[in-house]
């Protein structure tokens, strides 16, 4: 599914479901939380699916870095990819790759099939072929880096953006309540709590959106930088094998 019609679609969704939940809420006895959050006003609406977007994104960001992952441990991966070299198996190391199905095995098998490639231009020259392989990384990494920080703006975005809204709910609701304090004679005490109460309800939904897109975006963040990191370390390895190897 193209980005633009999964991000529309998710939209379309997270603010339907948001409102019908609102709807329901107002149906809740009114001692219930669910009916405090309610009172929130319209606001909620737009917080609750932002807060949707967040975790409908962690879903999807788990399933596409754990396939990612690929299958099966990848230091050993990269152990069982020396040995072929070794033993000068680069269509077996080639085979491996395409069973393990991961990032990691995406760029190895570039290297090796620019390896390959090499061999049958008759390139024997040490350099010539570590700068050529390591060109083959660079262009396989970044065909895997955008598979691996998909969403990660949306989410970063979603985060800054549920702040704002949460103050601008908190603000809405202060504006109530300082209006209940400008009526003549007495304040009008229900239209003070409530106005207190929007403003306090905006302002922790707002603040439970922003910490959730914060912390999400830094955990994937985090595992992107590892497969970068692993992505890195596993090519030098066997760039360097194969580099010192003889060219077929």
């Amino acid at each position: 599914m193209k980005q633009g019609l999964f991000t529309t679609i998710l939209i379309v969704v997270t603010f339907a479901v948001s409102f019908a939940f609102y709807t329901w809420m107002g149906t809740t006895p009114e001692e219930s939380r669910f009916h405090d959050i309610h009172k929130g006003g319209l606001v909620v609406i737009v917080l609750i699916a932002l807060i949707l977007m967040v975790i409908a994104y962690i879903v999807e960001r788990l399933i596409a870095l754990n396939k990612a992952a690929g299958k099966g441990n990848i230091p050993e991966f990269v152990k069982e990819l020396k040995q072929d070299v070794d033993s000068g198996s680069i269509d077996q190391a080639i085979a491996k790759c395409d069973d393990h199905q991961s990032s990691v095995a995406a760029v190895m098998r570039a290297v090796f099939q620019r390896y390959q490639n090499l061999g049958l231009q008759n390139i024997s020259d040490r350099e010539k072929r570590i700068s050529e392989m390591e060109k083959a990384v660079e262009e396989a990494t970044t065909m895997e880096m955008p598979l691996l920080e998909k969403n990660l703006v949306a989410i970063s975005t979603i985060a800054s953006i549920s702040t704002m809204v949460g103050l601008f709910g908190t603000t809405l609701g202060m504006i109530t309540a300082f209006n209940a304090l400008a009526t003549s004679g007495a304040p009008d005490a229900v239209q003070l709590s409530r106005g207190i109460s929007e403003a306090l309800v905006n302002t922790a939904l707002g603040i439970l959106g922003g910490i959730m897109g914060i912390v999400t975006y830094n955990v994937f963040t985090n595992k992107v930088d590892r497969f970068t990191y692993m992505i890195d370390e596993a090519a030098f390895y066997i760039i360097q094998t194969l580099g010192s190897s003889k060219s077929e």
